[in-house]
């Protein structure tokens, strides 16, 4: 690969991943609309349980229960090109609080995004959270 090549490569990887980052940002300060911005019009979401939600505000519905807040420490975040689509892993552990007011932490987490256009069309996510709570 020519050098110039793989500086192009290197330049789209990070932008897709500080997208991502503005995104995940965006969700943990619960700015749906900022959040939103970075979504192409057919995004989906499938976290555990076998959920699949189309909106911001469907997933917020369904994580009410669970939590009262959760945030993410990353430890890594992986680019992988894919012809017309990128996919980035992101993974590390949730921490936060349950609905009574205990905290939880150390959670392992993987998150999986696919960016077509500049936008998240998908995203993926898997979780111990349910372990953890079911203790």
């Amino acid at each position: 690969m020519a050098m110039t090549d793989r500086k192009t490569a290197r330049t789209n990887a990070d932008s897709t991943i500080r997208m991502i980052k503005g995104y995940l940002q965006a969700m943990e300060d619960r700015d749906l609309a900022g959040a939103a911005s970075f979504l192409a019009d057919d995004f989906q979401m499938h976290f555990p349980g076998d959920q699949t939600f189309h909106t911001l505000d469907e997933l917020v519905s369904w994580g009410r229960p669970r939590y009262q807040w959760v945030k993410k420490a990353y430890e890594q975040f992986d680019f992988c090109p894919a012809g017309d689509e990128n996919v980035v892993y992101c993974f590390g552990t949730l921490h936060g609080q349950w609905p009574d007011g205990s905290i939880f932490g150390d959670i392992r987490f993987i998150d999986r995004f696919v960016v077509r256009d500049g936008l998240l069309t998908n995203q993926k996510v898997w979780n111990d959270l349910a372990e953890v709570a079911n203790r």
